[in-house]
């Protein structure tokens, strides 16, 4: 056996023992890059985000949505798909918050220091540049919270490095609070995106104007209520609208623009936007 293989067999090996330990684990390519999203899913086919920060609705065998993807499933870890990934791996990851755990990466010097006056101490895990401080409990990811300081926990992945040393602490609020936002007090408005066109010409079925806009009006509500998946969200809304509305014509480009509005106000990109309508328009043939 060569050596290549040996170290390849290491890692799915080193993923296994994690899995069963509670921490989803998936594999990472050469340059700390995850798996990209298969031909299924390739330019938002599923509804995920196409950098992966959101998994969609999809069933892929293999690891297809970085940290959507990790697992603890160890018939999962070890079917014909992740096998062929872990052959091609060059390093294992984990989804820290999937383990209810939070990861501050410290990339240098000045930011170990920073951490070493400010931080109570925990398990501590040398990296190349500098080290991981991890904590037990979750929250949300942020990244450059400070010079030379990431947070990775939930929606984020973090490369396994070996178990490093001292007893973890809980999640301290000083933690915590560097990945809370000041909020802005000018909100920038939605931009304007082109648009393309909805296919027209169908029989109408919408007797009067007032269907299609409670229609565009509740789906303005499902994109402005929804908690999180907001770019699946907004791809099934704009599906959901597109499936009822999309063949007669009746939609304008008023109406298209207020959901575009919504989806943005929600944290949405135009390219986005104008992806996921993109996409919807696709799915439907029109």
């Amino acid at each position: 056996m060569t050596q290549p293989t040996l170290i390849r067999g290491e890692h799915e090996r080193t993923a296994c023992t994690l899995a069963a330990s509670g921490v989803p684990v998936l594999p990472l390519q050469a340059g700390k890059v995850p798996f990209g999203n298969c031909r299924r899913c390739a330019d938002n086919a599923c509804g995920g985000r196409p950098n992966m920060k959101t998994p969609g609705p999809c069933a892929c065998p293999g690891p297809c949505h970085a940290w959507a993807a990790a697992t603890t499933n160890p018939h999962v870890l070890t079917s014909n798909p992740w096998r062929r990934a872990w052959q091609r791996a060059s390093a294992v990851a984990y989804h820290p918050g999937g383990a209810r755990l939070t990861v501050v990466d410290l990339d240098n010097a000045d930011a170990i220091a920073w951490a070493r006056k400010t931080l109570p101490a925990t398990r501590t895990v040398p990296t190349t540049r500098g080290e991981h401080w991890i904590y037990w409990g979750a929250m949300p990811s942020s990244n450059a919270v400070r010079p030379g300081v990431d947070i990775k926990s939930t929606m984020a992945y973090a490369r396994w490095l070996g178990p490093g040393t001292g007893a973890m602490t809980e999640l301290p609020d000083t933690v915590r609070a560097l990945a809370v936002r000041k909020p802005s007090t000018v909100r920038p408005a939605p931009r304007a995106v082109a648009v393309p066109a909805v296919v027209g010409g169908g029989e109408c079925p919408h007797r009067t104007p007032t269907y299609l806009d409670r229609g565009i009006t509740m789906a303005e509500q499902r994109i402005t209520e929804a908690p999180n998946a907001i770019h699946a969200t907004v791809y099934r809304t704009f599906l959901a609208v597109l499936s009822t509305h999309g063949r007669c014509g009746c939609l304008t480009d008023t109406h298209i623009a207020r959901l575009f509005t919504a989806a943005q106000a929600k944290g949405e990109s135009p390219r986005h936007c104008t992806d996921a309508w993109t996409n919807a328009l696709t799915q439907l043939g029109l």
